[in-house]
């Protein structure tokens, strides 16, 4: 029990690594100074955890009681501050860090909701969240549409590699199998739709919507 409680911890770590990366690149592109880095990285970071942590009731939240969490939130700000200053546009590293959050996260958080002893659905969904959370918030805070709403395969990924540490769970498999396989699972999704823009199907204005007009009259639009 203590080599799993370890290694979901290791994981957990690990998604506040990649997001906290993630914010602080991004807060760079945006040309924000050192103490917005830092706030980014460390929202980006650790907000879906918390958020997590709170819904089952896991309070206070481990975000906000291990120094660990706090000093990988902050050393990835100051190493993005100092290594990326004068980089323009990081879109890439972004978003592959972005993934590598989101695929630790999927898969510590549904294991986490499942000890809690929610049920298979419930669990999955809380991983889906745990993996959102801090992209979400990250994007707000830079006032961007958050990407789950329209990236490519972004909590479809997520919840993937949830459902996977999910069912693992009902078929009586170690979360030391069912983890990697659900986070590979959840990166390689998250990383083929960036590849070759997979994305699921988008609503799109008729002619009529776009122009205020009936395209079959002859009237013009108002």
């Amino acid at each position: 029990m203590t080599t799993i409680e370890t290694f979901a911890h290791v994981l957990d770590l690990g998604g506040t690594v990649g997001f906290a990366i993630s914010g602080a690149l991004t807060a760079v592109n945006h040309h924000l100074d050192l103490f917005g880095i830092l706030v980014l990285s460390f929202a980006a970071g650790n907000v879906g955890g918390i958020t997590r942590d709170v819904l089952i009731g896991a309070v206070p939240p481990a975000a906000l009681t291990g120094v660990s969490y706090v000093l990988v939130s902050v050393s990835a700000g100051l190493i993005a501050s100092v290594g990326y200053a004068g980089v323009d546009r990081l879109r890439s590293p972004v978003l592959l860090f972005d993934a590598v959050g989101l695929a630790f996260f999927a898969v510590a958080g549904a294991h986490e909701a499942l000890e809690f002893g929610l049920g298979p659905i419930m669990a999955a969904l809380r991983g889906m969240l745990t993996g959102i959370g801090g992209g979400v918030v990250r994007d707000v805070l830079l006032k961007e549409i958050p990407q789950v709403l329209g990236s490519d395969l972004y909590a479809v990924a997520a919840l993937a590699g949830a459902g996977v540490v999910v069912g693992g769970h009902e078929l009586g498999l170690s979360y030391g199998v069912s983890a990697p396989i659900g986070g590979a699972l959840c990166f390689g999704l998250r990383f083929m739709a960036i590849r070759y823009r997979w994305h699921l199907p988008t609503a799109r204005p008729s002619a009529r919507d776009r122009t205020g007009a009936d395209p079959s009259s002859d009237e013009p639009p108002p």
